[in-house]
């Protein structure tokens, strides 16, 4: 495959594809089930007008439409090198494994196909050697899990984690056999020829096709520490899958956190490279002392955990200022010692390395406008606490940590700058993009202004498939028994159901609350529904032991809002507690409405109904995954009726027949005729 591509007069392919996409071309042959879309057919040969000019486009298909393969048939034919981004670690799996190689085969294209990961998804030979060397284990369950690690070496060609089941995801063994960008020796190491890193970027740099992540690409522009930065300027097209989460992520890594636990890890291995290399340099008990005692006041500066506040929000008198540039002393302190000391060791040097980054990071909160404690409340409020460039600062404390931020209020400037220069095509395509087909709030989060946008409908015929049913009574969302309520009316209905049910909440605490009560619930009324929690067991375990019961109850927060598919009849209801707005306390949301406003925009109209809408289709797209699903999709927000935007809302979901009666959803599912709202 070329390099480069040759720009084509739009409509150069539309033949092609409709040749390709037909019932009897390649596709229809290879793919099991495959029928001709013509949504998917449409999107198709817009991406590929946009690959032929290499220009940008945002792309809306509704659930159904088959999106992936209109995206990867005109990559693999006309893309040049492409770089596809997709949502999770688990959808770039399952590119890369399942769907690449199908379109693939079906078209005979002769592309080389690479995954690339983020550094922690891959074992690293120095750091297991040194595991296993020095027996760090804190449990027994460690010790088996590194045996089977130290196995699965002698075996694998890719060293990514994802190919040992045996070992989970989640164990703590793996940040002892893994590097990060702090720890890693780089040319310096004895097994840099072997490093499963470098050898996934070497293939990332020959391959037409290469399959990332969204963090791993935004880590890369922010960090450039993943191997993206040396594909980006031979890539001609940028396919951003899932792209609504674009916003989110970007702005996770244009900001820059520091936290107490960063400084406690370093005083750690301070300790254990010092003791083990420079024992005569320095007593290395009496320099990380201090700093450990530093981070932890630091922590202490606010009593509870759950905090998240604005700098101007901290009192000038809070015990948070002092503490803070006790804490930047005290590193400065250690970092004097590790200068004298770093020559004894490659080990010493790299903590030395990673203590300067930690000062530089604290320095800069602490310098940018807002953040000094000799402000004023009132003066502090006046700057917006914003930081350099229109940025956010703002501290949040957790059980045994606290994070210092400092986040941009918009990444549009910063994304803008990585997409000038070299001429490309850039494809942002997801389900949920616009709002009633309006795209510009994401265009405006992400600086695409003047982009072209499309939107092609589901083929679902969602007026016949689904019902939306909006109970009766139910109290205001900020009421302190609304959970209770919440459940009091989804009871009937999951009854009515059979089970067969996903109760997506906004929050822990309602998942908590809402698991309790249906627990007792269930018991009292004989109800024999499997119960499923989130955080009982992981995601993925969680879905098949619910796929696999047919009449299980699923009760979850965010994490099972998007990225899940369960088709047929053992999901046939969703019921959402309450509309998805951001928490009114979020310190950033809070600076970003305050900047709409003083352009003298509406900060709810303009950012919290878009966002909180987009979040909701999300949410509504997990009840009809295929074309013979049906289901209810019950709201319990009264929100949805009695404020004015409500309409706004069901109008940019799915058209369902519409009820607020019990006895229509219970008819619904008998199959009767029903008569809509």
């Amino acid at each position: 495959m070329s390099a480069a591509i040759a720009t084509a007069a739009p409509g150069a392919h539309d033949a092609d594809i409709d040749r390709l996409f037909a019932s009897s071309g390649p596709l229809g042959q290879a793919v099991g089930g495959f029928r001709p879309r013509q949504a998917q057919t449409e999107m198709a040969k817009a991406i590929a007008d946009a690959i032929a000019q290499q220009r940008t486009l945002i792309a809306e298909a509704g659930t159904g439409t088959g999106k992936t393969f209109a995206y990867l048939v005109p990559a693999l034919l006309w893309g040049g090198k492409v770089i596809v981004s997709t949502g999770t670690k688990n959808l770039q799996d399952q590119l890369y494994l399942r769907d690449i190689p199908t379109v693939r085969k079906a078209l005979s294209a002769p592309v080389s196909v690479a995954l690339l990961k983020g550094r922690a998804n891959y074992v690293c030979h120095f750091h297991l050697e040194r595991t296993l060397q020095n027996g760090r284990m804190t449990s027994r369950e460690d010790v088996g899990y590194l045996r089977e690690i130290s196995r699965f070496m002698k075996t694998t060609s890719s060293g990514d984690k994802a190919e040992l089941s045996k070992v989970p995801e989640t164990a703590l063994i793996w940040n002892l056999v893994t590097s990060t960008r702090d720890t890693c020796m780089g040319a310096e190491c004895q097994y840099y020829q072997d490093c499963f890193v470098m050898k996934a970027r070497k293939e990332a740099q020959q391959a037409d096709v290469v399959v990332v992540n969204h963090h791993l690409f935004f880590a890369d522009v922010a960090l450039k520490d993943t191997g993206v930065a040396e594909l980006l300027p031979s890539a001609n097209t940028i396919i951003f899958d899932e792209a609504h989460q674009l916003p989110e992520v970007a702005t996770l890594f244009f900001g820059n956190t520091v936290s107490t636990s960063q400084i406690l890890e370093l005083c750690r291995d301070v300790l254990a490279e010092g003791l083990s290399h420079a024992r005569d340099g320095a007593d290395w008990g009496q320099v990380v002392v201090p700093v450990e005692k530093a981070a932890r006041d630091l922590r202490l500066a606010f009593p509870q955990e759950g905090v998240r506040l604005a700098v101007n929000q901290i009192a000038p008198s809070s015990a948070f200022f002092p503490a803070l540039e006790t804490m930047r002393a005290q590193l400065h302190g250690m970092i004097a010692v590790l200068e004298k000391q770093a020559e004894r060791a490659e080990t010493i040097e790299q903590c030395r390395t990673r203590a300067v980054e930690l000062g530089h990071q604290l320095d800069s909160w602490n310098s940018a406008p807002g953040a000094s404690s000799g402000k004023s409340a009132k003066k502090a409020k006046a700057s917006g606490a914003e930081g350099e460039e229109g940025s956010v600062l703002w501290v949040e404390a957790f059980s045994s940590s606290l994070q210092l931020h400092q986040t941009p209020l918009s990444i549009a400037p910063i994304f803008n700058k990585q997409r000038e220069g070299v001429a490309r095509s850039w494809i942002f395509t997801s389900a949920t993009l616009a709002v009633k087909n309006d795209f510009q709030h994401y265009a405006s989060q992400m600086g695409l202004w003047d982009e072209p946008a499309q939107s092609w409908p589901s083929p679902f015929d969602y007026g016949e498939q689904g019902l939306l049913y909006v109970p009766h009574n139910l109290p205001q969302p900020n009421s302190p028994d609304y959970t209770d309520a919440v459940i009091d009316a989804a009871l009937p209905v999951i009854e009515a159901a059979g089970g067969r049910a996903f109760l997506l909440c906004t929050t822990i605490r309602a998942v908590n609350r809402a698991a309790e009560r249906l627990r007792a619930e269930f018991e009292a009324r004989h109800l024999d529904f499997p119960l499923m929690v989130q955080g009982e067991a992981g995601r993925t375990e969680l879905l098949d032991r619910f796929r696999a019961a047919g009449n299980a109850v699923l009760i979850g927060s965010q994490s099972f809002w998007e990225g899940v598919d369960v088709r047929g009849e053992a999901l046939s209801l969703v019921i959402i507690d309450k509309l998805p707005f951001s928490p009114p306390d979020d310190p950033v949301l809070a600076a970003r409405i305050d900047a709409l406003e003083s352009k003298g925009m509406n900060g709810f109209m303009h950012h919290q109904l878009p966002a909180a809408i987009i979040n909701l289709k999300q949410g509504a797209g997990r009840l009809i995954r295929d074309e013979a699903d049906r289901g209810v999709l019950m709201i319990c927000d009264p929100r949805l009726i009695s404020k004015g935007y409500g309409r706004r809302i069901w109008q940019s979901l799915p058209p369902f027949k519409r009820t607020r009666e019990l006895d229509a959803v219970k008819a619904f599912w008998r199959g009767d005729a029903i008569d809509p709202d």
